[in-house]
């Protein structure tokens, strides 16, 4: 137990789950649905998938998706290290937009700072073109803003946002969001490189505890510095989902495993649930996490990716190449589980006891997985 001895998760830290659809994005939703026809490349999707999708012609889609680096930035700045955020930037926009099935060409960038050094935002392009060259785009343009009445941050001068948009291209005839998932197909994970960049707030609140290491604190378990672990970049998957597409193996959904954690896998338009049963290891940072901050496993496997930062859901015969694929690609990947007959779409984990269904865990000891149907 932490000296406090009070359990922390993410509503204590202030982190409300907002949801995705129109539903659960009340008036915001709505009105952002409303402009759909205001334009004759009406979007493909509802609000809620990791990307939408524009016709451009009768044949191809753009594919379109914008995400920022969230609190993550704020271990940047204490370590005062700045060179990689760009990397998480470019890996959260260029992993949602692959989850269509659409290839990522291209992202424009959004920086907000306290003030425009040269230096400081030449740390922040070695990141993003870092992350380009994984994810095989390129950054077209972008904008920065000098906002000092409006972001604040330590050290003085040095706070800023990060913000990216990221473009694809897909055939409309190959959308990918999981509408042919089956019961019997298998799940592949492929790791994560660490907490990727989700669940910051509530990883800087538990560090900030008594006893917790300090950010430039070496902690044996990690190989690393405390803050060096936590800033380890968002792993992209872009160039392996991209050789599973065109090896034409029968890939269902690609799932980018970010808050939320397993239950991104009930993004999937089929009426499937799925039983992970052959976790990943588990990286020592989510260990650490856990410890000093008494988080149950229901908070951390909502909240966190817990090893995993992206699945395949794919047919059971075409798992192995999945694996392999990855494999080749520098990534640790194995079937950690499969989809099974379920309308409730729910998650079970049976090594941690855990059965999720919409926005979170739940301890249950008592529900049974299905079994795997094949």
């Amino acid at each position: 137990m932490t000296r406090s001895g009070k359990p922390l998760t993410y509503d204590a830290v202030g982190v409300v789950a907002a949801g995705r659809d129109e539903d659960t994005l009340g008036d915001l939703g709505r009105w952002v649905t409303k402009t759909f026809g205001l334009n004759p490349a009406k979007p493909l999707l509802p609000l809620g998938y990791y990307a939408n999708i524009l016709p451009l012609t009768a044949e191809l889609g753009l594919a379109i998706s914008t995400d920022g680096v969230g609190t993550k930035i704020l271990v940047a700045q204490e370590m005062g290290r700045y060179d990689t955020v760009g990397i998480d930037c470019v890996a959260m926009n260029a992993n949602d937009v692959i989850c269509v099935g659409a290839r990522p060409i291209s992202m424009v960038d959004y920086i907000a700072v306290q003030k425009a050094d040269p230096a400081f935002l030449g740390e922040l392009a070695k990141g993003l073109y870092a992350g380009a060259e994984q994810a095989g785009i390129n950054i077209p343009a972008g904008e920065i803003a000098q906002v000092r009445e409006l972001i604040h941050g330590a050290p003085d001068g040095y706070a800023f946002d990060l913000v990216g948009t990221c473009v694809g291209t897909v055939p409309l005839d190959r959308i990918l969001i999981g509408q042919a998932a089956r019961p019997g197909d298998a799940v592949v994970g492929i790791a994560s490189s660490g907490v990727h960049s989700n669940g910051f707030t509530l990883a800087r609140a538990v560090l900030g505890r008594p006893g917790a290491p300090r950010y430039r604190d070496r902690v044996e378990a990690l190989g690393t510095t405390l803050g060096e672990a936590l800033l380890t970049p968002t792993a992209i998957y872009v160039k392996e989902a991209i050789a599973m597409l065109d090896a034409g193996l029968g890939v269902k959904a690609f799932i980018h495993v970010t808050g939320d954690g397993f239950l991104n896998l009930t993004r999937v338009e089929a009426a499937v649930g799925f039983v992970v049963d052959r976790l990943l290891p588990v990286p020592p940072i989510f260990d650490l996490i856990q410890h000093h901050g008494d988080v149950p496993d229901t908070e951390m496997f909502r909240v966190y990716n817990m090893g995993v930062g992206f699945c395949v859901v794919v047919d059971p015969g075409d798992a192995a190449r999945v694996v392999q694929l990855a494999m080749q690609h520098g990534k640790r990947a194995a079937v950690i589980g499969y989809a099974v007959d379920d309308p409730q779409r729910r998650v079970w984990i049976p090594q941690r006891g855990l059965l999720g269904q919409g926005d979170g865990f739940t301890a249950s000891t008592d529900a049974e997985p299905p079994a795997d149907p094949r």
